[in-house]
């Protein structure tokens, strides 16, 4: 029987750990800020029948329009969780190879180990700011390459791919595997701080690139569950439209119908996020220099988290497991500790790495 792996993160729905300093979104939104703002006094005026498989064409024109691209390239699906099962089941034959990173979000390369593909990873490390080595992703392309699968901004770095990055990327699988695609997580672009500018989306590169996001980060809306996929290859989005269909048929008619009004008012939802954002990028770059003799960081271009690590010169191996061991009598998992406002997740998950703390 294949079964699903299990993840030593904390659950999304689960209950909460003692400390939780490791939340990715926030604030959540509310149903009734929603409906308030929009001048909606219910919902009873929302048909509870099925949707298209495609998803409300006026959601993908909307979405379309924010891409630059047309709404016969989007399909809506139930999260990014989906969009990125949906790419990887259609895409990777078992025995097919797919490409991605250490560290990653774990569900995203989950999807490429559970339907078979063999997965070759590029590396990612705190000494080259997590921006990938392109000699070290080169050689893991093969004829069998079928997918690359990225994220900009990465989670957990925040660290954002440049456009010029993404271009020599394209080249050498053009190159070494033309029939494969680039899938980039856009997950976090929004999540810019403050006044900073948005990073373009990836999709207008190359038809190869696959563009996946949802409303669970940057507009706080993780319970509508609510995300979406954008290619403009035709083939491949009639399959993930058929896929779809044969996994959930439709999204739900609500969550499609409260996500117009989300985009309707996403302006001012993402810029309370985005002030929120820089205030706490803001009191943790304060914190790193008021312990810089024990902490350094790789600072995020966009999103809710980051990577600080304990300074090698100062903690030996040792020093780090007791470090570790001390927080396993404050809860379990992941550990996390509040500290002036900023969130603080502590990784166990690669030993090169272990150092590193996840902070927003």
């Amino acid at each position: 029987m294949a079964r699903f792996p299990a993840n030593d993160i904390i659950s999304l729905v689960g209950g909460a750990p003692r400390y939780d300093l490791a939340e990715s979104i926030g604030p959540d939104m509310r149903l009734a800020e929603l409906l308030d703002a929009s001048g909606q006094a219910s919902l009873g005026e929302i048909p509870l029948c099925y949707g298209t498989a495609e998803g409300d064409p006026r959601l993908r024109k909307m979405i379309a329009d924010l891409h630059g691209v047309g709404p016969h390239d989007v399909v809506v699906t139930v999260g990014g969780m989906h969009a990125l099962f949906l790419i990887a089941f259609i895409l990777c034959d078992r025995g097919d190879e797919a490409v991605t990173t250490s560290p990653l979000f774990p569900l995203a390369r989950n999807a490429l180990d559970i339907v078979g593909a063999k997965v070759r990873t590029v590396m990612l490390s705190f000494d080259r700011g997590y921006q990938p080595d392109l000699a070290d992703l080169r050689g893991q392309l093969s004829k069998k390459t079928k997918l690359v699968s990225l994220a900009s901004p990465q989670n957990p770095s925040g660290v954002a791919l440049p456009a010029q990055t993404l271009r020599e990327i394209l080249a050498a699988m053009d190159n070494i595997c033309p029939e494969a695609f680039l899938l980039v997580d856009e997950t976090y672009r929004e999540a810019a701080y403050g006044n900073d500018p948005v990073a373009a989306t990836a999709v207008a590169l190359s038809p190869k690139v696959i563009s996946i996001a949802s409303l669970s980060k940057c507009h706080g809306a993780p319970g509508l569950r609510l995300g979406w996929a954008i290619t403009r290859d035709h083939a491949l989005r009639e399959q993930v439209v058929r896929g779809k269909f044969n996994t959930v048929i439709s999204c739900s008619g609500v969550d499609e119908a409260l996500a117009l009004e989300v985009f309707e008012q996403r302006e001012p939802i993402i810029a309370e996020r985005r002030q929120r954002l820089a205030e706490g990028r803001a009191r943790t770059a304060d914190w790193v220099l008021e312990n810089h003799h024990m902490v350094e960081w790789v600072q995020p271009d966009a999103g809710a988290l980051c990577c600080v690590r304990l300074k090698p010169v100062v903690f030996d191996d040792v020093a780090v497991s007791r470090f570790y061991d001390a927080l396993a009598s404050e809860g379990k998992g992941l550990f996390a500790q509040q500290c002036a406002g900023c969130h603080v997740e502590l990784k166990r998950d690669d030993r090169a790495e272990r150092r590193a703390l996840k902070t927003c």
